[in-house]
This record gives structure tokens, sequence and C-alpha cells, in this order.
């Protein structure tokens, strides 16, 4: 019984061109076969229906058959832009008199195997029997981006003597290519903006010879969508150029091309793509469900954050607001549209600032205050029926925070003006209002400070501090009443002593004459509003429905 070792070398090594990427390949005239001095070969087609292997003969078990695989690319040209490549195989094989040769196959993904033989002639193998012998051949047709498996047998085929290995071919991006590879020639695109009226002017350059040429611009996502705008540029034509027409300026609009061809490979510039800015428009605020939104129009990585927009030009993010994105709509529920709520988008190390609702269209609170008989008065209208909360806070020299110290809720109903007399509170100079929608998501918060109050106008002693007292109406209006009285009272006392005089001249007889006694009127005085704008919020104006309500806050 014969004993025999398994000698199968299996090499996914994944040898490949990458090192060719950036330089010129190794040119020949036309494909051949070379093997060591003295060792003459010849190759063949494999047979159609090769014999299975065999076993390995005795002198087959000492050493492997093949040693220093390598794998690599040439280039054979009929012409300037017509050339293909073909993988080189080198191998030095350990001959001995069972090998008469050895067969090449390579098989690539879809296709069938292919093979060939190289056969040793009988007497130059027999005189170089032992020796180790090169064997180089470079007849093997390959396409560009092609991964190829090879696979290397001795002739006779022998069970379990092979060498197994993997190829990547070289990419379109290889300079090399690109120039003298129909596959791989897709032109060279430049372009200049026009952006008042919007247009790409392309040039190409460097396109495949007798072939028309494509150009559109698209959208690129998955795959790049086309926008509707393309142009064909025919092989007769001096000047290769093209006008296409834009809509925005977006990052992911590219202009591509490529020659009239089947599977030809196609070129793509993005004349935008660090224009991220144009993304952050589209902004959509529904006014009825209260829902802020906003859709990418390309693929960015991104965070979307609400913010509340500070004087000072700092947007304050609002809790829980942040919402990572790359394709998908993103939406927020329940908002206020307040002229200070902002979105932040957020990509990389840049942020960018968009404010929907600066112009104040959407705005529900409107505040309004005035300075009356030493107090000021503060007047809320809302557009829609909501529920705020009012706090009073206290600045102090050692805190540059206000610190709050009483918060209220006040429900409003539409259009109706609710009066908040808030006695000597609101006169110290160190003190505000924070006002904020409640019954929503997302609200900022309106921030009201006052100056300090002529303390000679003050008519009413503040009350311990927090406390708010609702000045009370019917003071001025008993004081009227009773001067009306009063006035009454007098003429009537005139009235009688005169027509008991008149009655004595007339000698007992009254003579009626008709008296017309004046009416004094008393109106309670009212001081004009000027409304100011404070902190970026509409001031309240005099409403239009019914009379102004006063309202009691409940404490929270």
């Amino acid at each position: 019984m014969i004993l025999f070792i398994t000698l199968m070398m299996t090499s996914h090594c994944f040898l490949n061109g990458a090192s060719a990427e950036n330089m010129g390949l190794e040119r020949i005239k036309k494909c051949s076969t070379k093997c060591s001095q003295g060792l003459g070969c010849k190759t063949k087609p494999d047979q159609l229906f090769p014999p299975p292997c065999q076993n390995p003969a005795a002198d087959l078990n000492a050493s492997p058959v093949f040693h220093n695989v390598s794998l690599s690319t040439v280039m054979s040209c009929e012409g300037r832009q017509k050339c293909s490549l073909h993988l080189r195989i080198k191998t030095v094989l350990q001959l001995t008199e069972s090998i008469h040769g050895m067969t090449i196959c390579t098989e690539t993904a879809g296709m069938f195997t292919h093979c060939r033989i190289l056969s040793f002639q009988k007497a130059s193998r027999e005189s170089m029997s032992g020796q180790q012998v090169e064997v180089e051949d470079d007849c093997t047709d390959i396409a560009p981006n092609q991964q190829v498996q090879i696979i290397l047998k001795t002739f006779p085929d022998y069970c379990d003597i092979t060498w197994t290995g993997t190829y990547d071919a070289p990419k379109c991006n290889n300079e090399d290519l690109r120039r003298h590879v129909s596959q791989c020639i897709t032109g060279r695109l430049s372009y200049d903006v026009n952006p008042e009226k919007k247009e790409l002017s392309v040039n190409v350059t460097d396109m495949l010879e007798n072939h028309d040429y494509h150009l559109r611009l698209c959208h690129k996502h998955f795959i790049c969508a086309g926008t509707g705008a393309n142009a064909l540029i025919k092989k007769e034509e001096l000047v290769k150029r093209a006008t296409l027409p834009y809509s925005r300026p977006l990052p992911c609009l590219c202009i591509e091309g490529w020659s009239a061809m089947i599977d030809a490979h196609r070129v793509r510039v993005c004349p935008f793509k660090d224009r991220l800015e144009e993304l952050w428009l589209g902004i959509n605020f529904d006014p009825l469900e209260e829902v802020l939104s906003w859709e990418p129009a390309c693929p960015v990585a991104a965070a979307v954050a609400l913010c509340q927009k500070r004087e000072d030009g700092i947007c304050e993010d609002l809790p829980l607001s942040s919402q990572n994105v790359s394709r998908e709509k993103v939406t927020f529920t329940k908002v206020d549209p307040h002229p200070q709520l902002c979105m932040k988008f957020t990509a990389g190390s840049q942020s960018w600032i968009r404010c929907p609702f600066v112009d104040g269209r959407f705005q529900a609170l409107e505040v309004a205050v005035k300075i009356q008989q030493g107090h000021r008065e503060v007047k809320m209208l809302s557009q829609i029926n909501a529920t705020f909360s009012v706090g009073l806070c206290v600045k102090s020299a050692t805190s540059p925070m206000c610190q709050t110290t009483e918060t209220h809720y006040l429900r409003l109903e539409k259009h109706k003006s609710v009066g908040l007399n808030l006695t000597g509170e609101l006169c110290k100079g160190n003190a505000c209002l924070r006002i904020k929608r409640v019954d929503v998501k997302y609200a900022a918060t309106d921030m009201h400070c006052f100056d300090k109050c002529d303390q000679s106008f003050l008519m009413l002693p503040a009350t311990k501090q927090g406390t708010w007292a609702l000045t009370w109406v019917i003071v001025p209006i008993g004081i009227c009443l009773s001067a009306i009285i009063t006035v009454a009272l007098v003429l009537h006392v005139m009235l009688t002593v005169y027509q008991r005089r008149k009655e004595r001249g007339n000698g007992g007889y009254c003579t009626s004459e008709k008296q017309t006694d004046s009416a004094l009127i008393c109106v309670v005085p009212t001081i004009q509003t000027h409304p100011a704008h404070l902190g970026g919020v509409i001031s309240a104006h005099s409403p239009q429905h019914g009379h102004t309500e006063k309202a009691n806050l409940l404490s929270h």
C-alpha cells in the first residue's frame, strides 16, 4: 500500500492589483507562455470532458509541487483607447517524472470555469526531472474590477495537489485604465456655475472616440436619481459642451456623464457638495396640529434639536428635543410657534440655526404693560385657547440668574384679554416675569424685566413679598357716584329755595317754568396705553371683543 501526503495548497491571500491602482501597467505586444530555459512547453485547450483525478504517484509524496505563485495585471493595446487587460501567472514548479505539464483554470462570477493545459516536451522534462522550473503565462483575459479565482493543477491531474488563489483586477479609478481601456473611459467633466440663471455649463474632454456622450443632473441617494435635466453631445460636435438648469444648489446635486454604449462606466462630479446650509430649508409647520417638521433633501448625518434664541445670539437647546437624522423626516409634535423658538442643525463640528417663527405670524400670546397710578398693569391676549405659567422672579447682585419666587397658571380663552395688575412687585427694579405656554411639549419662555417705578406715584403699599393683589375698580366708581349724589342734593335745595321766593314775589302764584338741571358726569380717567415691545414679544392692543377681563391667578 502506497502512503501519500495530501499536498493541497490553498492560498486565499487575495492577491490583487492595488499596487497598480496609481501607476502605469506593464505593456505587452501579445500574450505568451514561457518556461525555464531548456524546458519546452506549449499550451492547448483543456479536454471537453476531463478524466477524474488520479491518486498521486510515489514521487509526489515528498514535497509541495507549486512554489512562489505570483499574480499581476498586464495590458496589451491595439490603439490609444483600445487596450485590454491580462492576468499574468508566475510559479515555480517541482518537476518529476510523473508531471507532464500543468493546468491553469480561472473562474469569475457568473461565468464557466476556463482551463488551459501547459504541456512539457517529453525529452526536456525527462532531462530536467527533479529540478525546479519556472512557468509564466499571461494569456488569461480579465476585466476591470473583476475578481478571479485561479486554480493550478498538475497534468495529469493528481488528486489534492492543487494551488488556489483569488485575485482582484485593477479598478477603473486607475489613471492608466481611465485613459486607455474602453470600459473605463468616462470622459472628464469641468463646469461653470451661473447662480443668477441657475445653470451649469459643462465641458467634456477625453471622451471615448466615435461615441456620443450623455450628460444629466441627478440627486445622489442610494442611486443617482435624475432631476430631468439632461443633454446628448454628438460625437461629430467639435465643442463638447452643454448647459443644464438646476433648481437648488444642493450638496447631493451631481453632474453625471457616460459614453453612449452598453454598461458604460460613469463619471460624477458634485458642484455644491460643501453647501450643507442648503439642506436646512423646507421647514414646515401645521398650526392646527401644532406639528413642526423637516425632511432632508439629501442624505445627511446630522442632529436636529429645538432651541430658544437669546438676545446675544446663542440658542439654548430645549430639553429632550434632539433627534438624529440621515434620510428620514424629522417631526416635533405640540410645538408653540414662538418667534424665539428655532431649529438647530448640527453636522460634524458645524451648527446652523433656523428660526421659522421669527416673523410672528403664528404667535399665540401678546403681552402689553402700562403704568397707571404708580403700578404696572400686565395685559395678556391669546390668539387661541391656551394655558400659560406666569412666574415672578427676582434678580440679585450675587447671581446673574433670575430666581423664581412664585409661579401661577392661567387659562386664556381665544381673543379675550386678561389684565393682571401686579401691585408694587414689578416696580422694585429687579423683578421680572417669566411667561411660558404649558399645554404643549415644546415652548419658549418669555422674560419681561422692568425698570424701577417712580415711588412718588405708588398709591398702594406692597404687601409681604410675593403677594399679588388685584386693584379694585369699584373704588373710583364709588367716588364718582358719591359726587353725583352730592351735587344732585345741592341742586335740589337750591331749586326749592328759588321757587318759594318766586311764589312770594308773584303774590302767592306759582309760575311753572321749564328748568334744565345740569348733570355732572364723572368719568373714570383712563391713561392711554403705549405698548412697548419687550423681549421680542408683540405688545397687546385694546381688545375688540367685549370689556377687558380681570383674572385671579391661582398659586401652584
